[in-house]
C-alpha cells in the first residue's frame, strides 16, 4: 500500500453510514462562486470520484481548506498560489498528509477550471515539502510467526476453519483484507488441474492467483463445514458467524471483520499486537525476494502497478542494518 493510499484509509470513520455526509452539502464559498462552481463540486465529488474512500478523504481535505478561507473573505476567483501556500505553511500535519491535501485541492480546482468557474488553478504551482519513503511502515510478521499463527487456530469449530482459510489466503496470495472479504464462491474455481482465486482489487483490477496445495486443503475443509451443495455460487466465500450458535449467516465478512479476526487470533497465539492484515503482504514479498525471485514476478503477484511500491514491502535491508550495527566494536 502506498503512503497516499494508506493515508486515505486512515481518514475513514468507523461508522460506515456517515461516509457520504461530507459531500452532500455545497459549501457557501462555492455557492457564492456561481452555478458553474456548484456544478463542478457536484461533478467532482459525486461523479468523478468513484472510490468512496478517496471521495471521503478528498472531501475532508477540500472542506478544511475552504473553511480556512471563509473568514478571510477571499472568493474562489481571487485565490492565488501564495494564499494556497500560506494555508500549507500553517497546516500542522505530517508531510504525507499535506501531500494528500494538496492533491485533493489541486484536483478540485482543476474541476472548477474545467467548468469555467475560475480561470486558473491557484494550487497548480504550489509544491509540498519533499518526502521520500525507502521502506514502508507496515510491521512485518516473520515466517515462523505466520506458521505458528496458523498452527494455533483450533480448527475443531467452523469459525476456526474459516479463520485459518482467511489467514492462509492473505499469506499465500498477498491479497488485501478487503479483496479477500469480497470473494464469492464462484471466485474459487478449478480449471481441471488446479484451483485459483479471482480477486477484485482496488482500481478495478482483476487478479487470478493459483491456490497452492495447503491453502487448497484449508479452503476445501472450510467449504465442507460452511456450505451445502445447493448454495448459489454468488454467496460470499467468507461469511459471518452468529457467536451464540456458531452458525454461518448469509452475510459476507467485511475488511474490518477480517482485521478484527486477525487481531483476535494474534492475541490468542501470543504474537505482537502491532501486526496487521497487511503484514502478511510484507512477509510474503520479503520472503520471495529473499529467495531471489525477480522483482517483476513479485510485483505481479502483489498486484502493484509500480515496482517502487513493491520495494516498500521489502524488509531485507532492515536485517542487513541490524547485522551491521551488531558488528560495531565500541
Amino acid at each position: 500500500m502506498t503512503e497516499h493510499a494508506a493515508l486515505i484509509r486512515k481518514t475513514l470513520p468507523v461508522v460506515e453510514k456517515n461516509r457520504p455526509a461530507l459531500c452532500l452539502a455545497v459549501p457557501q464559498i462555492v455557492t457564492e462562486a456561481g452555478p458553474a462552481a456548484s456544478f463542478a463540486w457536484d461533478e467532482f465529488f459525486r461523479g468523478s470520484l468513484r472510490n468512496p474512500h478517496t471521495r471521503l478523504a478528498y472531501g475532508r481535505a477540500v472542506r478544511d481548506f475552504l473553511a480556512w478561507l471563509e473568514p478571510r473573505s477571499v472568493p474562489l476567483s481571487q485565490l492565488t498560489p501564495g494564499i494556497v501556500g500560506s494555508y500549507f505553511d500553517q497546516l500542522g500535519t505530517s508531510v504525507p498528509t499535506k501531500k494528500l491535501a494538496l492533491a485533493a485541492i489541486r484536483r478540485f480546482f482543476d474541476a472548477l477550471v474545467l467548468r469555467h468557474a475560475i480561470v486558473l488553478n491557484p494550487a497548480a504551482s504550489v509544491r509540498a515539502e519533499r518526502y521520500a519513503v525507502v521502506e514502508g511502515k507496515t510491521p512485518e510478521i516473520r515466517p515462523e510467526q505466520a506458521r505458528s499463527l496458523l498452527a494455533a487456530i483450533n480448527v475443531q469449530s467452523p469459525a476456526g476453519l474459516r479463520d485459518r482459510a482467511i489467514i492462509a489466503t492473505l499469506i499465500y496470495t498477498t491479497a488485501r483484507a478487503g479483496a479477500a472479504a469480497a470473494l464469492r464462491l464462484k471466485d474459487l474455481a478449478h480449471d481441471g488441474s488446479q484451483y485459483s482465486l479471482r480477486f477484485a482489487e482496488k482500481g478495478g483490477k482483476q487478479r487470478e492467483i493459483p491456490v497452492r496445495h495447503d491453502l487448497e486443503k484449508y479452503l476445501l475443509e472450510y467449504l465442507a463445514a460452511a456450505f451445502s451443495a445447493e448454495e448459489p455460487k454468488t454467496m460470499p466465500l467468507f461469511r459471518t458467524i452468529v457467536r451464540r450458535t456458531g452458525k454461518f449467516t448469509p452475510n459476507a465478512m467485511s475488511g474490518t471483520d477480517v482485521w478484527r479476526m486477525v487481531k483476535r487470533r494474534l492475541k490468542s497465539a501470543g504474537l505482537p499486537g502491532n501486526i496487521t492484515t497487511h503484514s502478511f503482504r510484507v512477509a510474503t514479498v520479503t520472503d520471495l525476494l529473499t529467495q531471489g525471485i525477480p522483482l517483476g514476478d513479485v510485483q505481479f503477484l502483489a498486484g502493484h502497478a509500480d515496482p517502487r511500491t513493491t520495494r516498500l514491502y521489502d524488509r531485507r535491508q532492515r536485517a542487513v542494518s541490524r547485522n551491521l550495527v551488531e558488528r560495531i566494536s565500541i
